[in-house]
């Protein structure tokens, strides 16, 4: 998982990645040949995982996959799909992360208008395909939590195992082969590729209170199967 597809590759796993990782609905089946079109700009790998995901979940009828859903994620199996408990657990630190969040979000034209809360991973997912230099960086914070959620799906033998692989694999560097050194790169902090001096994502840094340079809205090269949590 070493392997890092171009920018817009990366766009479209994220996209991709964060649809398959919401509640799927009575209409996610509906949604199924846009997410597949989509991922024939995706790099092999990636697309390959996600590919095989989204061929197990045509294979359930609408009300199995919502249940092998809820059945996979929640807290007390250590598969949480909100980024700042794996960092800040439910504690009152978490509350000032998610304001951090919202924050992000908005300095650089996007504004969280989600019934979920704005650590939802695929809500991070839509961020990093819309801001991707950005969107990664925030995504290798939490690198750890991701890597930790991946191994623990694998763990349990979920199809959805392949979707964080998918979105592991668009980030810099190797992931981590066990839950230690998942642990490890938790106390020793993300690798720092991509983050420089001045970093947008320094917590409650300077950057936080300036719009960034960059244009809002949405691409419109790319065929969108987004959250649609986050609007310009």
């Amino acid at each position: 998982m070493s392997h890092r597809p171009s920018q817009s590759s990366d766009a479209l796993v994220r996209l991709v990645a964060g649809c398959a990782l919401q509640y799927p609905g009575d209409h996610f089946h509906d949604e199924l040949p846009r997410l597949r079109a989509a991922l024939a700009g995706a790099a092999a790998e990636p697309a390959a995982l996600l590919g095989a995901f989204l061929d197990h979940a045509a294979s359930l009828g609408p009300i199995e996959l919502c249940a092998a859903y809820t059945s996979t994620f929640d807290t007390r199996n250590r598969r949480c799909l909100y980024l700042t408990w794996w960092v800040d657990g439910d504690t009152r630190r978490r509350g000032l992360s998610l304001v951090r969040l919202k924050r992000i979000y908005r300095d650089f034209g996007l504004e969280f208008a989600g019934e979920e809360l704005p650590d939802f991973l695929p809500v991070a997912l839509e961020f990093a395909a819309l801001r991707e230099q950005a969107g990664t960086e925030l995504l290798q914070e939490h690198r750890a939590g991701l890597e930790l959620l991946r191994l623990a799906l694998a763990e349990a033998g979920s199809p959805y195992a392949r979707v964080l692989e998918a979105v592991c694999a668009t980030l810099p560097g190797p992931s981590p082969e066990t839950k230690a050194e998942a642990k490890a790169l938790a106390r020793n902090g993300p690798p720092q590729e991509l983050v420089g001096a001045g970093s947008p994502l320094e917590p409650f840094g300077p950057g936080l209170d300036q719009p960034a340079d960059l244009p809002a809205g949405r691409p419109t090269d790319l065929p969108w199967p987004t959250t649609e949590r986050l609007t310009a």
